[in-house]
């Protein structure tokens, strides 16, 4: 009798233990079976080429997904977050550093920045985003297998579908400049596509590269006259310069058609263009994978935003300052 008391006790003992162990663990609230569980703290470096809307508009879509998936900073997550305010040595000083930080991950946002962090380090995993080309800027082996320690999201734009809004817009048009950095390789890609798309419309395309921003305001002014409209792609100085370029463009009644909506809202006439905020959404859910194990860089290829995702933007206020008549065709989208 007494036996089977005691056996009785310790066996319901066991299933109180049991229980208890099962309260412990509790992923619901949680996109990730790993991070509350193992009480570990998760550090990314990121670092930024320049504050423009497009560029911080992916540092916030990679950071929410990131809470999305249960990894929150403050909590168990830790980031450092850098910006290199458009200067390719200080980009490289923050690769550095973060380098020698050893954190779990590198987040390069644009690619100078790719291009410094991965010259810095062959083991740390790297993301990049608002790339336009990354095997074309020597980031990976190739887009479709990237083979190394580095892969991430491009932002390639419709750029023929941007030229041809252009043409709707400006249906005169017969020779236009591509203003860009001649410094960023992502923005040679674009400027080639926009040439081979002219080309099919009839339409010259000539370049007009800067090296600095103190040079933009002068070179805008020197294409008055000379073309019928400016095509500025998703070029970082541009873009960080983009109240400048639309400020003399405005003024001499030529139009810019720009790579992003950020452009757009600092004076642009119209783009059709991708969403950052979803770019870097994209990217962090590649982090979560990279974080968990599930998925490493060398077999996680360059990933794009579908076309749904490409929105048109029309500033209609600048197009009643050029005169220019909005179509039926895109008022109705």
């Amino acid at each position: 009798m007494k036996k089977r008391l005691l056996a009785g006790l310790l066996s319901a003992s066991m299933v109180v233990l049991a229980l208890t162990g099962c309260g412990v663990k509790d992923n619901s609230t949680t996109g990730s079976s790993n991070t509350e569980t193992e009480g570990k703290i998760y550090r990314i470096g990121i670092n930024q080429l320049v504050e423009h809307d497009a560029l911080d508009a992916s540092y916030k879509g990679f950071v929410d997904a990131l809470a999305e998936a249960g990894y929150v900073e403050g909590k168990n997550l830790e980031l450092d977050y850098q910006v290199a305010q458009g200067d390719m040595s200080t980009a490289g000083t923050i690769a550095t550093k973060q380098v020698n930080d050893k954190p779990d991950l590198i987040l390069s946002i644009a690619t100078p920045s790719a291009q410094a962090v991965v010259n810095a380090t062959k083991d740390i995993p790297v993301l990049v985003t608002a790339v336009t080309d990354p095997a074309r800027a020597g980031l990976v082996a190739s887009n479709e297998a990237p083979g190394g320690n580095v892969s991430g999201t491009s932002d390639l734009t419709p750029v023929k579908k941007q030229i041809e809004l252009l043409k709707q817009l400006v249906p005169d048009a017969k020779k236009i400049a591509v203003l860009y950095s001649s410094s960023e390789v992502n923005s040679v890609v674009q400027a080639d596509l926009a040439k081979a798309a002219g080309k099919e419309l009839g339409i010259e395309v000539i370049d007009s590269t800067v090296s600095n921003s103190n040079e933009i305001q002068q070179v805008v002014q020197s294409l008055v006259g000379k073309v019928e409209a400016i095509y500025a792609p998703t070029d970082n100085l541009i873009a960080s310069a983009m109240s400048t370029v639309a400020q003399v463009a405005n003024a001499n009644n030529l139009p810019v058609i720009c790579g992003e909506g950020g452009m757009v809202d600092k004076g642009g006439l119209a783009t059709y263009g991708i969403d950052y905020y979803e770019l870097g959404v994209l990217t962090g859910k590649q982090a979560v994978k990279i974080l968990e194990g599930t998925a490493t860089t060398a077999d996680m290829p360059i990933e794009y935003l579908p076309d749904e995702k490409c929105t048109l933007q029309i500033n209609s206020e600048v197009a009643k300052q050029l005169g220019i008549i909005i179509p039926e065709e895109l008022q109705s989208n």
